[in-house]
C-alpha cells in the first residue's frame, strides 16, 4: 500500500547549495519534500552543469521570488582555451580546436573589453523561447536561429588564476548575463576559442553562498532542526527601505487598500509591527500602494 505523501504550509526562504548534475527543479522538488511544503518555487534556473546559490521559496515567500530574477549575480568560472563547444560549456560537442599562444599580459587585456556595459547575444542553448518553443529544443534538432543581441552589464570581472590553456574567473553581473556566451567571446576574443568547464554561483543580489545549505545536509537533519536554515519571507526585500504602518492602517493595506504615509516614493516593505504585510509602492503624494500581500498565518 502507497502511503500518501502529507504536505503542509511551510513559509521562508532556503538557501540552498544545489549540486552539479542536477536540475534546478528537481533540486527544488528534493528540497521542497525534505520541509513537506506544500507550495514551493524557486527565483532563477541554475544549468545542470553549475554548482552553487539556488535560493528557493516556499508558501507565502513565492510572491516575492520574483524580485530576484532582476537582482545581480556573481559566480566563479573556469575556462578551457583551445577548444570550442557546441554548447559553450564542457557538456557539448568539441567543434573547434586551436593552439593557445597567448599569455596572462594578454588575456588581462582581453578581459578589459568585457568589463562594463556590453552587448551580448544569447547562446541557441538556453530557455530563451523563439515562437513559444525553447531555443535549447531548435539546437538539438540541429537548428540555429538570429537571436538579437542583448545589453548586459559585468559589473566585476577578477582574474583568479591563469596557467597554460585554463582560468579561473569571479564575474558579478546583471540578470540576463549568459557565463557560456562570455567565455566564448573571450575565447574568441584570443583568437583561439574556449569553453566553460566549471560553474559556481555564489551570490544573487544581497544572498551569499555562505550561508547556504546542500540537499545531503539538510536529509542528514531532524525536522525540527531544517527548519533553523529557513530565513523568514522578508529575506528577499532586504534590498528595500521599511514601512511600519499602525494597526488600523495595516488592515487597510492587506485588503488591497491604499493608505497615506510620509515616505520617499518607490517600492518598500510594509509591516504592522514586527509582522511583514506584503510589498507596497508609494507615490509622490504619498499614497501607500498594495504590490503583494501575505495571507493569514
Amino acid at each position: 500500500m502507497t502511503v500518501r505523501k502529507s504536505w503542509r504550509r511551510v513559509d521562508g526562504v532556503l538557501l540552498l547549495d544545489k549540486p552539479t548534475g542536477m536540475s534546478s527543479n528537481s533540486a527544488l522538488q528534493a528540497a521542497r519534500r525534505l520541509f513537506s511544503a506544500a507550495k514551493a518555487g524557486h527565483s532563477g534556473t541554475l544549468d545542470p552543469m553549475a554548482s552553487g546559490l539556488l535560493p528557493l521559496c516556499f508558501g507565502e515567500a513565492t510572491k516575492f521570488s520574483v524580485d530576484l530574477l532582476a537582482a545581480d549575480k556573481t559566480y566563479e568560472a573556469e575556462l578551457l582555451f583551445g577548444i570550442r563547444t557546441d554548447t559553450g560549456d564542457a557538456d557539448g560537442m568539441v567543434v573547434m580546436q586551436s593552439p593557445v599562444t597567448f599569455g596572462r599580459a594578454e588575456l588581462e587585456a582581453a578581459l578589459n573589453r568585457f568589463r562594463g556595459p556590453i552587448l551580448q547575444i544569447p547562446p541557441m542553448y538556453s530557455a530563451l523561447k523563439r515562437n513559444g518553443r525553447p531555443l535549447y529544443e531548435l539546437a538539438r534538432q540541429g537548428i540555429e536561429v538570429e537571436r538579437e543581441a542583448r545589453a548586459v552589464t559585468i559589473h566585476e570581472l577578477w582574474l583568479l588564476d591563469f596557467s597554460q590553456d585554463r582560468c579561473r574567473l569571479r564575474v558579478a553581473c546583471s540578470k540576463g548575463t549568459y557565463i557560456r556566451s562570455l567565455a566564448e567571446d573571450l575565447g574568441a576574443a584570443l583568437a583561439c576559442g574556449a569553453h566553460l568547464t566549471v560553474l559556481r554561483r555564489v551570490a544573487v543580489g544581497p544572498l551569499r553562498i555562505i550561508d547556504a545549505v546542500t540537499l545531503d545536509q539538510l536529509a542528514a537533519l531532524a525536522e525540527e532542526a531544517r527548519a533553523d536554515w529557513l530565513l523568514p519571507p522578508d529575506a528577499l526585500l532586504q534590498s528595500l527601505p521599511a514601512v511600519h504602518l499602525d494597526h488600523a492602517a495595516g488592515r487597510r493595506f492587506v485588503h488591497g487598500n491604499p493608505v497615506c504615509v510620509v515616505s520617499p516614493p518607490g517600492r518598500c516593505r510594509v509591516y504592522s509591527g514586527n509582522q511583514l504585510l506584503g510589498l507596497g509602492e508609494l507615490d509622490d503624494a504619498g499614497r501607500l500602494q498594495p504590490r503583494r500581500v501575505l495571507g493569514a498565518p
